[in-house]
């Protein structure tokens, strides 16, 4: 299986979770696991993605993912899970 994380961070909003999930389904990736959590009116959120299926290639995922992040006034990242462990190893 490959997987991925994605982080979230920014001003707390309606449709969020919505909207990252509905790019996710759009290009065949599977939510595994999702933490979230709003402190004040912060949300923070990590999702862990099986991307076997990703219908298009990584870096575009990325770049769509990016997109609503910006229009949303949030952080969105996404990373390949090997890399995630990688600078997460200390």
């Amino acid at each position: 299986m490959m997987r991925a994380v994605i982080s979230v961070i920014g001003k707390d909003k309606i449709g969020i979770i919505a909207a990252i999930s509905n790019i996710l389904a759009d290009c065949q990736v599977n939510i595994l696991d999702i933490s979230q959590t709003t402190m004040q009116d912060i949300f923070t959120m990590i999702m862990l993605l099986d991307i076997s299926q990703l219908n298009i290639p990584f870096t575009e995922l990325a770049d769509k993912l990016e997109k609503k992040g910006v229009e949303m006034g949030l952080s969105v990242r996404i990373q390949h899970e090997d890399i995630f462990n990688s600078m997460h190893r200390i």
